[in-house]
């Protein structure tokens, strides 16, 4: 049954879809009354930043005399943002649709989702660890409020409720490094496993199947999804930080140590939220970077599309230290209307819209 005929004979429901519009109002009225603007970011694009872990939309525009150009959609706001940030804009947010291929079939991915992204100018990852745990709490009390009839459940302005388990989101949250992370849940230690050899190498002890072919990040990957990720966020939310360089994405590295990033995800119950760096603002660094993604795409056979080359003069010109972060809105409305099928929060979810 699709979602609308569901609606139509089952009305109760209304209420939990109605969850989206009220975290939609809070996230604005969060960021807007701190002075943040709020910007639009376009929906095609002639150029992306690569990323090898990302399957993309590719479509074709035409001009008015059809001749054709190929155009993608993209995979988040990020590269419009920062190029905002250089331009002098200040402390911003954006809540658009992002589109990642081949993300169907899975209870917490769709292939168009809602992403909300936001950036604080002179800051850094341990600023945006704030804002996060603000930004769930204000959320939280402002759906306290607004929830009609009241819950049988009497909970804090602080608590709630997931899969009948009680979450405190009261402040600090838990901070755990990557590597104290993958020494408490998986015994490995990431500082003596940063080749590709010596990770493959535990995988295999571990029992996991290994291709010779497999990078590291697909090994760390391999025993972090499986090993470490469910446990994090269990009763009270969980900041994992300070990710392998491999693993810096647009990221900076630490000054302290170059073998780690500034990068942080957050998880509430095992759900992953957030995605979160000290913005990399050098140039040719992350030039360097968008090459070494770009060979990675073409070894695992993605869609080879042009780089985003406007976004690396953006940095030429200074873009200015900041901290940003990435959230996936309906991961976050999953967690608010107590589902574990991110299907539950879209009106028309992608297994409606194609005939199986």
């Amino acid at each position: 049954m699709k979602t609308w005929q569901m609606l139509k004979t089952h009305p109760e429901l209304w209420e939990r879809y109605f969850i989206r519009e009220k975290v939609l109002t809070a996230i604005r009225r969060f960021f807007l009354d701190r002075k943040f603007h709020e910007v639009e970011t376009p929906y095609l694009t002639g150029s992306l930043p690569p990323e090898s872990y990302l399957d993309i939309f590719e479509t074709t525009l035409l001009d008015r005399n059809r001749k054709s150009m190929r155009a993608y959609l993209p995979t988040s706001p990020e590269p419009f943002i920062k190029k905002l940030l250089v331009a002098g804009i200040g402390n911003c947010f954006a809540i658009p649709k992002s589109f990642r291929n081949t993300e169907d079939k899975s209870c917490t991915h769709n292939p168009e989702f809602t992403i909300l992204e936001w950036y604080r100018v002179n800051a850094d990852y341990s600023d945006i660890m704030a804002d996060c745990e603000e930004l769930v709490l204000f959320i939280n009390a402002y759906l306290q409020r607004s929830q009609k009839p009241p819950s049988a459940v009497s909970l804090k302005p602080t608590e709630l409720t997931y899969q009948g388990k009680r979450v405190d989101i009261s402040t600090p949250w838990e901070r755990l490094t990557v590597s104290e992370a993958c020494m408490k849940y998986a015994k490995i230690d990431l500082g003596a496993t940063l080749t590709r050899s010596s990770i493959a190498e535990i995988a295999k002890k571990k029992g996991y199947q290994v291709d010779e072919n497999d990078s590291w990040e697909e090994l760390f990957h391999l025993i972090f999804l499986n090993e470490v990720e469910p446990n994090l966020g269990r009763g009270k939310p969980t900041i994992i930080y300070d990710y392998p360089v491999q693993l810096a994405a647009l990221a900076r590295t630490k000054s302290g140590d170059p073998r780690f990033a500034e990068r942080f995800e957050f998880y509430i119950e095992g759900l992953e939220l957030g995605d979160a760096y000290s913005e990399l603002t050098d140039a040719q660094e992350q030039l360097q970077r968008f090459r070494e993604e770009e060979a990675e795409r073409k070894r695992l056979g993605k869609t080879e599309h042009p780089v985003d080359m406007d976004f690396i003069d953006a940095l030429k010109v200074g873009m200015p230290p900041a901290g940003g972060i990435a959230v996936g809105v309906d991961r976050l409305i999953m967690l608010f209307a107590d589902t574990t099928d991110i299907a539950d929060t879209l009106f028309f979810p992608m297994r409606d819209l194609f005939d199986a």
